[in-house]
């Protein structure tokens, strides 16, 4: 709709939100908080049936059947994209790589559990270049398994495949991975206002001496990792070590599972800049609707086999780039490396001085040999001391590469599918990893109503009860499914030492529940929700509400051994609403950290607002600070909050920059004090509108109802085994 008028004069359609037009409420607002993240993947994007479940349509799946088609399809080379030495290997890999790859640590974002490279940003971010030829390869297949088969699930298998085709032996596979339908479009990448945007420019995610800013794990805007040329495109091996290493640890792997990754994910395949990058068209979210949906085509020359332009950096790394073997660490440690540049005009190493028939051959003539290459990553594994040593270690040991290499690999791939629990299919394996969070099964045959009288019996407070057990769920991510209360890790480092857990507070209530708990034969764990239950039962009595809040037994409780202290030193919480309570001073508004909260324990909008208000009224505030406490009867689960909240009859005035004085009209004497988090229910339209529900005459029993509901939402968010 080029023009948009009609003879008449007249546009024919009402412009909406989406046309280049119009202006979106954060356009207009732009300091207004934005709500979306906690819609993302509303049930309306989702074109299945309200009662499809992937997780178990996908038990029916034909795995070996599925197997022996995607091994078929890795020679099967098309005349519109042909695979380089008639093998896809390389390519697949590099897709399964790239969408494993965008995982990060800090916030269990990222990663190939939804199958969001399908979609914007990471479909068309730079690096990821040509990627969406793979994923038009595997069209075929998908639409051949339909809905036993998810895109997650296929584009994390085909690359696993992809190596067992080319010989490594693999340590297995697991499926569950349900796709979503739609961008993942408030995750934040970061603020840069353009693609790989050097460290230099404005909105820079670094500071002080290269310093990555959290929670973001790649290097540049539209990168998955490091910059293959080197720190901002400078070649400097020692340098880049530095950012492979921050990287990787980002990603959650040490340095030998970091050396075996670069290792193990160029000893196949090749780099591709044969040709003038300026000539490939835009990105496929920009690209003409006559592509349909891909990008970066070369309508001028080939563009295809030797011709192919990606990255930019051209050749391959070792001898036979179709075979999984050790000859990365013979190229890399064996020859003297020079810079040269591309036809692409990218920076890269090649040999000083190479044998005739160490040279990779051409893609599409053997007859013809190539130089091969290395990139400024690889040159780190050479020159860092500590990769150096590793990379020798498995120039030594094939066997022992191959394996490390393998684990590694199913690493990458799994780490944000969540605990072994949750894995399906025949290929799963069966060893425990440190890095699943292991918790034992628990009891689920015991007298429930006998403990709960136990904890009503014992000298804790309602506000201690509650505290504690939503201290001990409130760790959890449905972003990579770790953190939870399964398991009572909160009586164990390091979470029993974090600030927000109170420690001396939490050391007494434990004792106290612990000893419940041995008394009864149970689980920690569940005695310790079974004492949130407990108090949130008598704080809705105490508000002239019966209710028995829903409880399923059966958590376990992990041990010091089973748990990996450094990798859970990331879910320790700075801030959290829900009790009134920042650690320190950041950038971001408490109430913009609220969201983030919320999304990342998979709480709607709406919970989001009753589990604040009922937690008021509990009194749960970190310390027994009072801000927020609108009532009179605190530890009575009343909808107080709102109902004072949204009365008119007080003003509300700024102390400082953070807190604020709710007065009388009539008096001007101060009732109650809040802070951000606690006004903005009042001064957004859509959380008003929300409180303004829980404050009616007629919903005092929905307030209490909706908070346990929500509360039990918290409390089973980990429990993968009730699904």
């Amino acid at each position: 709709m080029n023009d948009k008028k009609t003879a008449s004069g007249k546009c024919p359609v009402m412009h909406g939100g989406a046309t280049e037009s119009s202006m979106t409420n954060m356009q207009w607002w732009p300091k207004a908080l934005n709500l979306d993240i906690l819609h993302q993947h509303d049930s309306k994007t989702n074109p299945m049936a309200a009662d499809f479940n992937y997780r178990e349509a996908v038990k029916n799946l034909d795995i070996a059947a599925l197997n022996k088609d995607l091994h078929a399809l890795m020679t099967d080379s098309q005349d519109w994209w042909p695979a380089d030495w008639g093998h896809y290997g390389g390519l697949m890999i590099r897709m399964t790589w790239h969408a494993a790859g965008t995982y990060r640590i800090a916030d269990g974002r990222g990663g190939s559990a939804t199958g969001n490279q399908r979609f914007t940003p990471i479909n068309s971010w730079p690096d990821n270049a040509n990627l969406d030829k793979a994923r038009r390869l595997l069209w075929p297949i998908k639409k051949k398994y339909g809905n036993q088969l998810s895109w997650a699930d296929l584009i994390s298998y085909a690359g696993t495949i992809a190596y067992q085709s080319m010989g490594l032996k693999t340590f297995g596979f697991a499926f569950g991975r349900e796709d979503i339908w739609h961008p993942e479009k408030d995750t934040y990448w970061g603020a840069e206002k353009e693609w790989l945007a050097t460290s230099d420019s404005e909105n820079s995610r670094y500071s002080g001496e290269r310093d990555l800013e959290n929670p973001l794990a790649s290097v540049m805007m539209g990168l998955i990792y490091v910059n293959p040329e080197g720190v901002d495109g400078k070649p400097d091996p020692l340098k880049t070590a530095h950012d492979i290493r921050v990287t990787f640890e980002r990603m959650a792997m040490n340095d030998e599972e970091t050396v075996a990754l670069t290792a193990g994910g160029h000893t196949v395949g090749k780099c591709h800049g044969n040709g003038d990058a300026s000539k490939l068209g835009r990105e496929p979210e920009a690209a003409d609707i006559s592509e349909q949906g891909t990008g970066w085509n070369n309508k001028t020359k080939r563009g295809i086999g030797r011709d192919t332009v990606t990255s930019g950096i051209e050749g391959a790394w070792t001898t036979n780039p179709t075979q999984w073997d050790n000859g990365y660490f013979s190229m890399l440690l064996d020859h003297e490396w020079a810079l040269e540049k591309s036809p692409a005009g990218a920076w890269q190493w090649q040999p000083v001085d190479i044998k005739e028939e160490d040279k990779p051959v051409d893609v599409e003539d053997s007859s013809i040999r190539t130089m091969p290459i290395m990139t400024d990553a690889d040159m780190a594994m050479k020159v860092d001391p500590t990769y150096r040593e590793i990379s020798e270690r498995f120039a030594k040991d094939p066997e022992y590469f191959s394996d490390v290499f393998a684990r590694a690999w199913f690493k990458l791939t799994h780490r944000d599918l969540g605990p072994k629990v949750r894995y399906i299919g025949s290929e799963a394996p069966q060893a425990d990893l440190i890095w699943q969070d292991p918790v034992p099964a628990g009891m689920t045959d015991y007298d429930i109503e006998s403990v709960k009288e136990k904890i009503a019996a014992s000298d804790l407070t309602i506000s201690d009860m509650v505290a504690t057990a939503w201290d001990s769920a409130r760790t959890y991510r449905d972003s990579d499914k770790r953190g939870g209360a399964n398991g009572a890790r909160i009586r164990l480092a390091p979470q029993k030492d974090w600030q927000g857990n109170e420690p001396s507070r939490l050391s007494k209530v434990l004792k106290t529940l612990e000893d419940i708990a041995s008394s009864s034969g149970v689980s920690i764990a569940d005695v310790i929700v079974l004492a949130g239950n407990v108090g949130i039962e008598q704080a809705a009595k105490a508000a002239g509400v019966e209710v028995n809040v829903p409880f399923a037994p059966g958590r376990g409780d992990t041990t010091d051994e089973l748990t990996d202290v450094e990798s859970f030193e990331v879910l320790e919480p700075l801030h959290d609403a829900y009790r009134n309570w920042l650690k320190g001073d950041y950038k971001v508004s408490a109430e913009e950290l609220m969201l983030d909260r919320t999304q990342l324990m998979g709480l709607t909008a709406h919970e989001m607002t009753v589990l604040i208000g009922g937690m008021r009224m509990l009194g749960t505030n970190f310390g027994g600070t009072k801000h927020g406490v609108f009532t009179e009867n605190e530890g009575a689960l009343t909808n107080d909050y709102f109902v004072n909240l949204t009365d008119m009859n007080y003003k509300w005035q700024p102390v400082g920059d953070k807190l604020y004085e709710i007065r009388e009209r009539k008096t001007d004497k101060v009732k109650w004090t809040a802070t951000r988090v606690d006004l903005i229910f009042g001064s957004n339209s859509i959380l008003r509108a929300y409180s303004e529900v829980y404050a009616q005459d007629d919903n005092k029993e929905k307030f209490v109802h909706d908070f346990v509901a929500a509360w039990v939402k918290v409390m089973n968010a980990d429990r993968f085994d009730l699904a």
